[in-house]
């Protein structure tokens, strides 16, 4: 009985999903199996998390061959054993065409390059135990953190951040380091440090699988932070569908303070940090830093007036710096390996890269991190493998408040400046492809009905106009809508978009008007053909004063 030299571990992507497709039984399987054959030895069963591929079941990859198989079920695992690990071939009946992410050669590093493998926020992911804090600290995990202590002042670590040029993963895009600064200039204290968590916006799964895969990176990120502007405490903020990310997440703030790595004098300094969850009920509206505030505090999840900023005064109406999931993550490698090694990256407005969910009608749907700038050309073709059936016709970018964008912009790169210049934004990370046979029509009527549902009701403009919205796109569905309706659904959205108290409001208009620019003549198909009056004119009959 032989063995490939070459392969060492089995890694079982254990994420919210392929739990429910029954990914620890596969598990408990393979361990059995490979015992069986007298493989123990040689070849280890891991549990990490989400290995990148979606809907394809139980994920499991082979390291280091990069191997990666889907749709594993408990009868497949005899056979697999039997065929890969014995045998030495490939298991052709569940063999994906994705590979797992292996190191890249930063020498050789195109930016430009479609088939890119380096990858900075999901490194580990798919790589290493999330559950297992030696594993994470076997691969560099904390050294940032010991550096930020022992070596760096707080303002050479925010100058470090600012100088990578990071901006907000969450949507917003607001530089990292210059949010930082505004906290650590406050001089009232307590000060907090808060991790956004709660993704809500639909199709947008990214930062779960971040947490799921990596929650060490996120504590460690936090940790810097709270170095960085005079943070003792920090928060995740974090919706209570998440229990997989929330399970993982105390384990690693567990056992983070077991090492000294979190809590009292970190590292031998005077610097202590802990870290807590808060579990949110699942509010829209609350992934707004403001209303995330309120929540927390224990209000209705409702957005504060700014100013003044969480910054100036935010969580108990102390200075607070919140920073989205993805964000954080990007911290811990800035620090160990500095600004200009992240600005290889990217764009020069734009560095670094940017973790998406893609979604939709496409071949390989998953969980992919990619350089700024990248075109949506290459993310549909090169990581989607391109269209499932029929053609492209609208890819939704940053989720139900994404923009809607047709076949013309397939060649726009993805970063924050080349979206402005065209009036769009990148959004939260999600990209919905879908061919011709998607209604753009339904797919507003659909955002519409979740956004009458989340709106908190503060602000009439939202309150009402939502509906209004929503009750317009269901009349351009029957076919039945008024001969203005696309004037009057465009004087709508921009009135959201000017007087909306939130962003919420504001991000209803952003899908809307989208679609008017680039799919107006579809929109128009739902109008019906109403009869016009003909005022009556001199010398004209009774009769003859009809409707034409």
């Amino acid at each position: 009985m032989m063995v490939k030299k070459n392969i060492a571990q089995i890694l079982v992507g254990i994420d919210s999903n392929t739990v429910l497709s029954g990914a620890r039984k596969v598990k408990t399987k393979l361990i059995t199996e490979i015992s069986k054959q007298g493989l123990s030895d040689q070849i280890a069963v891991i549990e990490t998390g989400s290995i990148g591929p979606v809907n394809k079941g139980v994920v499991i990859g082979i390291y280091p061959t990069g191997e990666i198989y889907g749709n594993m079920s408990e009868e497949d695992v005899a056979e697999f054993v039997q065929e890969r690990l014995v045998k030495g071939r490939p298991y052709k009946k569940r063999l994906l065409p994705e590979r797992l992410p292996l190191e890249v050669d930063l020498s050789t590093y195109d930016p430009r390059r479609t088939q890119y493998v380096g990858r900075i926020v999901l490194d580990n992911c798919g790589r290493i135990n999330p559950e297992d804090i030696e594993e994470y600290i076997g691969v560099g995990g904390y050294e940032a953190l010991g550096i930020a202590l022992k070596e760096k002042t707080p303002q050479e670590i925010i100058s470090l951040v600012r100088d990578s040029g990071l901006r907000g993963r969450g949507g917003a895009g607001f530089p990292t380091g210059l949010k930082w600064s505004f906290a650590a200039r406050e001089k009232e204290t307590p000060k907090y440090v808060i991790c956004n968590a709660d993704e809500g916006e639909p199709g947008t799964f990214k930062d779960r699988l971040i947490m799921e895969g990596d929650p060490h990176k996120i504590l460690e990120g936090m940790a810097i932070c709270g170095y960085a502007i005079g943070a003792n405490t920090g928060y995740i903020y974090i919706r209570g569908e998440y229990q997989l990310s929330i399970q993982r997440l105390k384990k690693a703030i567990e056992d983070a303070e077991k090492l000294g790595l979190l809590g009292q004098n970190i590292f031998g300094t005077d610097f202590n940090f802990e870290v807590k969850i808060k579990i949110g009920a699942g509010s829209y509206v609350c992934g707004e830093e403001t209303a995330l505030l309120n929540s927390m505090e224990g209000f209705r999840g409702e957005p504060r007036l700014k100013p003044p900023y969480p910054a100036e005064s935010g969580f108990l109406s102390k200075p607070t710096n919140v920073n989205n999931v993805e964000t954080l993550a990007n911290v811990a490698p800035i620090i160990l390996k500095g600004a200009e090694w992240f600005r290889k990256f990217g764009t020069e407005d734009s560095p670094g890269t940017k973790v998406y969910t893609i979604l939709g009608q496409i071949n390989r749907p998953g969980l992919i991190e990619v350089p700024m700038g990248i075109t949506l050309r290459e993310i549909i073709y090169d990581y989607a493998g391109g269209i499932s059936t029929g053609e492209f016709k609208m890819v939704q970018l940053g989720g139900t408040a994404g923009d809607i964008l047709s076949a013309e912009l397939l060649d726009l790169p993805l970063d924050y400046k080349s979206l402005q210049e065209v009036g769009h934004n990148l959004g939260s990370g999600a990209i919905l492809i879908m061919n011709e046979s998607v209604s753009v029509v339904d797919l507003l009527k659909c955002g519409m009905k979740f956004f009458v549902h989340e709106s908190c009701g503060r602000c009439s403009v939202c309150r009402i106009g939502t509906r209004q919205m929503y009750e317009s796109f269901q009349r351009l569905e029957k076919k039945i809508a008024y001969p203005d309706e696309l004037e009057n659904i465009e004087e709508l959205a921009k009135g959201l978009k000017l007087t909306a108290f939130c962003p919420l409001g504001q991000s209803v208009a952003t899908p809307v008007l989208s679609a008017l620019k680039y799919f107006k003549a579809e929109l128009s198909e739902g109008i019906k053909p109403h009869k016009i009056y003909k005022p009556a004119v001199r010398n004209q009959s009774r009769a003859e004063i009809i409707y034409s």
